[in-house]
């Protein structure tokens, strides 16, 4: 494999032209296939097609439409402004054609009216027997004959026990508040709700759905409304958009920070800036392949393969730095371009080979995921670090030929090799570094159980935007969330079973029910009205017959609605508010029916959504079939839960996959333990340092360890195969290679680095979490690992007796350091 790679690089130098004209035709062609590439942020989309809770998603925008609403909030302006505002905006909004309705007040009026009729008969018998207490007591008091043999007070004529039972069902929550608008006089806001005709998901309507609502805004003379007046919007349409162009931005600055950053820090390493070229070059070809395949492939980025171009790039001059390095250090010694490349891509490049084989292999390990944004990046970018080498093996030798031919030299300060004062610190203090270490691993360690997991879900949404900060202050207007669960029915039949199940569970799990309320537009009219009408004209009379004089002015407000209450008469479905009809009636509605399922919790909470998605789901109808239960709070759970789920087995998988690839290439099981070593003390410290400096797991960065397991293993491997080589010199070997590894490991953090620069959080933390993972790996390379192959090189020539070996470890350690560790140590 080495000598294939050495005679291939060898041949792209003599034929330059050639090996670079094919490599300008695949990046054309790359290019030409990337070109189409669009962002794709939507959490449905994380799921496979497969999974219960997309395809309901699918078929409830089907039927029911969209869930969510594109939110106008009008701000800083009296309460009657604002009213006036809401009232004279509603009627331009309903009538942009992708507007189904639009909802500027409650139904509290109808509700009131008829409140009286969600009572059940025998509530209702129960009102009439308090009124008939009291015109009793009124009666018997009124008679001057009368005596009464004890002080009593009055009946009262206070309901409030029977306000408070039927106080968290629908019509209540649905109702139940002083505004007749969505108005919050305090904070001078009013809230107008516009339902469009397609889902959120569909991000193309939600950009040409918010563009119309902006332009009818800007047509609007606002100053009328008050000096202060303004408006924003939210809702879910523009929660998606928000988010969209955030990712945008944030791969836009984090993919240019990145390559500046590591265009200065090859300036920096190499100080020649035909060296970073010649670094640069290979890695650009590289990514314009591997984007053209993302192409064909996907025709789409999600949220972390977004990020693909930075990480990729990172890890990909990593490569670079090792060849050219190798390749200079070899013309500083005399030897000509071609051989200096030869011998360059046949040893390092064989390392490399093997470190972007290990890190393919960890990332397709986390392809087989089944969370489509983890998948996707796991073989975009292990085919992409394979395309990278196959990069580096076409065009760095097809450039160093070229400017052979055309004369160039490397200067002498590129070519030279600084030797590292540490090396010679490591060889003296090897023992008592290996024991600090040692020490310093195991304190971290034993932090270890302080490690926590972030269960909230702020690492898929940004909740800080000012979206999602506004849409959280109008559910506190409103009173109840934006974005229900939908169970799909198609009877009113099977509707009054699920919104009965439903409400029984609810009771059942008391304070640790997750569900609000539920709604249907069945349980909205009660049920015997006719019978309870009866009842209603009865208590009519009584109530005409209460002396108002006799009553306080709270008592006499409330005399006068219940006689406007049971002077309602009956309705049906028909006659309730369009506003409220409308919120439970789909597309072509055929007697198909919807019960709307509330949350009670916050929809950042994951654990929450959990809880919610298992109360909610498994509903029966009266056939015995499970109803379908669709929402995003439906997806995010099982999201959730396939992150939860997985990440173990990828973890136990990404670690087996890594051994036996390095156990395959390097030929032995103990070289290849040898290699990992550093990797696996690393992730220990890295995991007991997390907690002291505040750093947890979230559903993002958890696939920051697998990443991190696959792209550090190739330090050790550099190492141990350079020490590993014939007549090599310990302090040389670690001044050559060590610089290489440090450029190596701080590029490839650059990468992930540039994440950290986001603004949404979850990208943000896997740049945090991936720096204090190279970080970490690079101490423990530059010096902990050193210092362990010196005491196990020592050791060996101990055990060993053979003369030739002793006298040939000797020559070496007799000024220089021990021989090298070989496979069998």
């Amino acid at each position: 494999m080495e000598r294939t790679l050495g005679a291939l690089a060898a041949h792209n130098h003599r034929r330059p032209v050639v090996a670079l004209l094919c490599a300008l035709l695949l990046s054309g062609v790359g290019l030409l296939c990337a070109r189409n590439l669009t962002l794709n942020a939507n959490l449905a989309d994380l799921l496979p097609e497969s999974f219960g809770s997309v395809q309901a998603i699918k078929t409830q925008e089907e039927r029911f439409g969209a869930l969510g609403w594109v939110v106008v909030v009008g701000e800083d302006a009296d309460p009657e402004q604002l009213k006036r505002f809401a009232e004279d905006l509603a009627p331009r909004l309903e009538a942009l054609p992708g507007i189904r309705y639009v909802e500027i007040t409650r139904p509290s009026r109808f509700f009131s009216d008829h409140a009286l009729y969600f009572l059940s008969p025998e509530d209702l018998k129960e009102v009439e027997r308090r009124i008939d207490a009291r015109l009793t007591w009124e009666r018997q008091h009124a008679n001057p004959l009368f005596v009464s043999l004890e002080d009593d007070p009055a009946p009262s004529l206070d309901f409030s026990d029977l306000e408070e039972k039927y106080g968290g069902g629908a019509v209540t929550r649905l109702s139940n508040n002083p505004n007749e608008y969505y108005l919050d006089p305090a904070a001078r806001r009013v809230v107008v709700l516009a339902k469009p005709e397609t889902s959120s998901s569909d991000l193309t309507f939600s950009r040409k759905i918010v563009d119309e609502v902006q332009g009818v805004l800007k047509q609007q003379d606002l100053s009328r409304y008050g000096p202060d007046f303004h408006t924003e919007i939210t809702g879910t349409f523009q929660k998606k958009l928000d988010l969209q162009e955030q990712i945008t931005r944030d791969v836009a600055v984090a993919s240019s920070v990145a390559g500046v950053l590591v265009l200065l820090y090859l300036f920096l390493h190499f100080r020649s800036m035909p060296a970073v070229g010649l670094v640069l070059a290979p890695v650009g070809a590289g990514l314009a392949w591997t984007y053209g395949l993302v192409g064909v492939a996907y025709g789409q980025v999600n949220l972390l393969t977004a990020f693909l171009g930075a990480i990729l790039g990172g890890l990909g001059v990593e490569h670079g730095i090792h060849l050219l390095g190798r390749y200079l250090n070899l013309r500083g010694e005399g030897m000509a371009s071609e051989e200096a490349t030869r011998e360059a891509f046949t040893h390092t490049g064989g390392a490399a080979l093997v470190s972007a084989l290990v890190a393919a292999i960890t990332f397709f390990v986390l392809g087989t995921s089944r969370l489509q944004a983890f998948r996707e990046f796991g073989v975009i970018a292990g085919l992409g670090m394979l395309v990278l080498i196959l990069a580096y093996v076409l065009v760095m030798p097809a450039v160093l030929g070229l400017a052979a031919r055309h004369g160039w030299k490397p200067r002498k300060a590129s070519t030279a090799t600084v030797e590292a004062p540490l090396g010679r610190v490591i060889m003296r203090r090897r023992g008592v570094l290996t024991l600090v270490s040692a020490l310093i691993v195991a304190g971290l360690v034993t932090q270890m159980p302080r490690l926590r997991f972030d269960y909230n879900v702020s690492s898929l949404e940004d909740e800080s935007l000012g979206s999602f900060v506004l849409d959280r202050a109008v559910n506190q207007i409103i009173g109840y969330s934006q974005m229900p669960v939908v169970v799909l029915t198609d009877s009113r039949e099977e509707e009054a079973a699920v919104v009965k199940e439903l409400q029984e569970r609810k009771q059942r799990l008391g304070a640790d029910s997750k569900v609000d309320f539920v709604a249907s537009l069945g349980s909205l009219v009660p049920p015997e009205q006719a019978r309870k009408q009866v009842i209603l004209k009865d208590l009519a009379k009584r109530l005409e017959a209460v002396p108002e004089g006799q009553l306080t002015a709270p008592q006499r407000e409330r005399l006068t609605e219940l006689r406007r209450q049971v002077a309602a008469p009956p309705f049906t479905a028909k006659d309730l508010p369009p506003g409220v009809r409308q919120q439970f009636e789909g597309r072509g509605q055929n007697g198909q029916g919807f019960v709307v399922v509330y949350p009670s919790v916050d929809q950042s909470d994951g654990q929450a959504m959990r809880k919610l998605a298992k109360e909610v789901r498994g509903v029966r109808l009266p056939d015995g079939q499970a109803a379908v239960v669709a929402g995003e709070s439906l997806v995010l759970a099982d999201i959730l839960d396939l992150v939860s789920h997985e990440a173990p087995y990828i973890l136990l998988g990404t670690t087996l996959a890594v051994l036996l690839a390095m156990w395959i290439a390097l030929g032995g099981l103990r070289t290849a333990l040898l290699c990992l070593t550093p990797t696996v003390v690393s992730l220990f410290a890295l995991l007991g340092l997390m907690p002291l400096v505040n750093v947890e797991f979230n559903y993002l960065n958890i696939m920051v360890i697998p990443v991190l397991i696959g792209t550090t293993v190739d330090a050790g491997v550099h190492l141990v195969t350079r020490l590993a080589s014939p007549g090599s010199d310990f302090v040389r070997v670690y001044s050559e290679t060590g610089k290489a590894i440090c450029g190596g490991l701080l590029t490839s953090a650059v990468g992930f680095g540039a994440l950290f620069l986001a603004d949404h959080p979850g990208l943000n933390s896997i740049g945090t979490l991936a720096n204090l993972g190279f970080g970490m790996n690079l101490l423990i390379m530059l010096v902990t690992f050193p210092a362990l192959l010196l005491l196990l090189s020592e050791r060996k020539r101990r055990r060993r007796a053979v003369p030739s070996s002793s006298r040939r470890e000797h020559l070496v350690d007799g000024g220089q350091g021990p021989h090298r560790p070989t496979p069998a140590s």
